[in-house]
This record gives structure tokens, C-alpha cells and sequence, in this order.
């Protein structure tokens, strides 16, 4: 009698064993043999409702054997997720990942501490880092071809470590949960990618008064991408809160003019040249007075993974802290993982 262990081991031999056949099957049919090689390491880290056909296209975008005009970055990227989605040792990017271990801060935002560090000075240089990541909910193809729900979380902190003084701490640190539905949708432009994505997201820093600041948010994310190139447009609607009576009071809305600073909408375009990577990123409140925000990156190859990164922002809502003061910070670091 085979123990239970000894039948799971043989099934696990035998599916083993069908995955080679299949990849060396296919090479016999005329698969390049680095495109069968990735098709069965796919076979061990991708959507398990993925068929071998779906494996093999992505394999051939990954290893650059579709037409250039069948290719584009944010292309190569998804069908890149899309393998590793449903691995458990692998956790996939959202938003940028990166650390600046040096940025500066002209004109920092000093009122909102003068009661947590009284008569210290918030220094101009600080780090910054950012974490964003994403994890599928369902299995794709939940109403139309590719679509699928999404959790996704973005942490973003602003460290004093060169402020002594106060014992270097984490000035502001913000909390960017989301819940939003991807959908791959068609276009109008021969060889193009696009995409639309409806979500709800909640925002804060996580203090209690008078530090405290949050809002909530439903929001719209248009995706374009051809060649080597990337757009989103991303309007939203704030969810009313109540106002508070007290402003020390812990119910109740901690910044009511939040859309006067942080604007309607997100617009980014991404640009990749030669492993060189250029964003910008603006936002706008359409409305006098007129607030807004740009932000600039520029990346560029180190070593292996490695990335470094130039990062200039200027405007209002860089922070929570400082949605109503405007920030202009350049920075320089390592990034992790891009847009493209």
C-alpha cells in the first residue's frame, strides 16, 4: 500500500514529467528552444488557467521574437506579471518602487510640528522610499478576456535621517490601500494597448490629532501604451466626510480642502529609450486659485537589476502632511522597479 506522501510525490513526478514532454513536444514542433526553456519554467509560476498557447505568446514577447509591431514596453511588462502572478514567492510591483537616500527640501513645511518638536527645525534634507504592491484576487477572465480584481498598497515615507537633533525620524509616513478592476479594453490605433481600471482607494497618514490627515477616493485609470511609451489619465470623486465641530475632534473630516491642493485628476506619461526611463506626472485643481503639482523621474541603468533615479518635484501634495504647502525637492537614488 502506498502511503498518502508516496501518491502525492508520484502525481507531482508524473506532472513534472508531462511538462518536459510538452515543452520538448513543442520544441519538436518548432519552438525555439530558449521559448520551450521559458514556456516550462511558466509552467511552475503562472496563472494556472493560462493555456500553452497564451504561455507561448508571452514567452515570445518576453524574449523579443514578435514583430516590433506587435510589441510595446507596458506589453512586455504585463505578459511579465502575468507569469509570476500566481507564484507565492513573488510579490508584484504597482506603482514605482524606489529609495532616495538623499533628497532636498527647499522651504520645508515647519508648522504642523512646531507642538511634536517644539523650538527644532525640520531639516531640508531628508530620504525618501517608496513601497507599491499589487496581488490578483480572482483568476483572470473574470467578464471579459484578461481582466481581473486587483489589492493593491502603496506605502510612501520621508525620513529626518540626518536630523540629529530630533533623533532622526520618520517625519510623515502615508498609507495608500486600494481595491480596483482592470479591464484590457480596444482602441481605435492599430498596435496599440490600452486599459481601464475602476477603484476605490483610501488615503491617510495614520496620526491621531492634530497630525492627523486621510481622505477617500473612487477613481477612473485610462492606460495607453504603443511602443515605447506609456500614458494614464486618472480623474476621481472624493467621498464626503462630515465636518468636525472641534478640530481636535478624532471624527470627521481632517482636511476639507484637500481637492483645492491635490486637484481633480493624475496625468503621467512614461518614456523608455535605450534602458533609459523619462516620467513626468501632473495634477491640477482646474480652478483659481490654481494649485497643482508636476513630477519628474529619470532612470538609468547601474548594475543587474539595479536602477538609479533622479527625482524632482514641485507642487502641492506630495505628502499628506503637506497637501496645503508646496514642496519643491529633487532627490537622487536606486530604483527598484519602473514603469516600463
Amino acid at each position: 500500500m502506498f502511503s498518502r506522501a508516496r501518491v502525492i510525490v508520484l502525481m507531482l513526478g508524473c506532472l513534472s514529467l508531462w511538462a518536459r514532454a510538452e515543452t520538448q513536444s513543442g520544441a519538436e514542433q518548432g519552438l525555439e528552444p530558449d521559448v520551450a526553456a521559458c514556456m516550462e519554467q511558466a509552467l511552475a509560476d503562472s496563472d494556472p488557467s493560462m493555456t500553452l498557447g497564451e504561455l507561448e505568446e508571452e514567452c515570445r514577447i518576453e524574449l523579443g521574437y514578435l514583430p516590433k509591431e506587435k510589441r510595446s514596453e507596458a506589453r512586455e511588462r504585463f505578459a511579465m506579471e502575468m507569469r509570476t502572478a500566481w507564484n507565492p514567492f513573488v510579490i508584484t510591483p504597482h506603482n514605482a518602487n524606489y529609495i532616495l537616500p538623499y533628497s532636498y527640501v527647499w522651504d520645508p513645511h515647519e508648522d504642523p510640528y512646531e507642538t511634536e518638536y517644539p523650538g527644532e527645525d525640520i531639516d531640508s534634507e531628508e530620504a525618501k522610499l517608496q513601497i507599491s504592491l499589487k496581488v490578483p484576487i480572482n483568476n483572470r477572465d473574470l467578464l471579459v478576456e484578461n481582466d481581473a480584481v486587483y489589492f493593491a498598497f502603496t506605502l510612501k515615507a520621508f525620513w529626518q535621517v540626518y536630523n540629529h537633533d530630533i533623533s532622526a525620524p520618520f517625519r510623515e509616513t502615508n498609507y495608500r490601500p486600494e481595491l480596483y478592476y482592470l479591464m484590457p479594453i480596444s482602441n481605435l490605433f492599430d498596435n496599440a494597448d490600452s486599459a481601464v481600471a475602476f477603484g476605490i482607494e483610501h488615503e491617510s497618514n495614520g496620526r491621531s490629532q492634530p497630525l492627523s490627515r486621510s481622505w477617500n477616493r473612487i477613481f477612473v485609470n485610462y492606460y495607453f501604451a504603443k511602443d515605447n511609451y506609456l500614458i494614464s489619465f486618472r480623474p476621481w470623486y472624493r467621498i464626503p466626510e462630515d465636518e468636525k465641530d472641534d478640530p481636535n475632534d478624532a471624527k470627521g473630516d481632517d482636511n476639507p480642502d484637500i481637492e483645492k491642493y491635490m486637484g481633480h485628476f493624475e496625468l503621467m506619461g512614461t518614456w523608455e529609450q535605450n534602458r533609459y526611463e523619462f516620467s513626468l506626472m501632473l495634477r491640477n485643481n482646474l480652478n483659481r486659485p490654481n494649485h497643482g503639482a508636476l513630477r519628474l523621474d529619470a532612470s538609468f541603468p547601474i548594475w543587474g537589476r539595479l536602477r538609479g533615479v533622479i527625482q524632482y518635484f514641485n507642487g502641492y501634495g506630495e505628502s499628506l502632511i503637506d497637501y496645503d504647502h508646496r514642496i519643491e525637492r529633487l532627490g537622487v537614488g536606486i530604483l527598484l522597479t519602473d514603469m516600463l
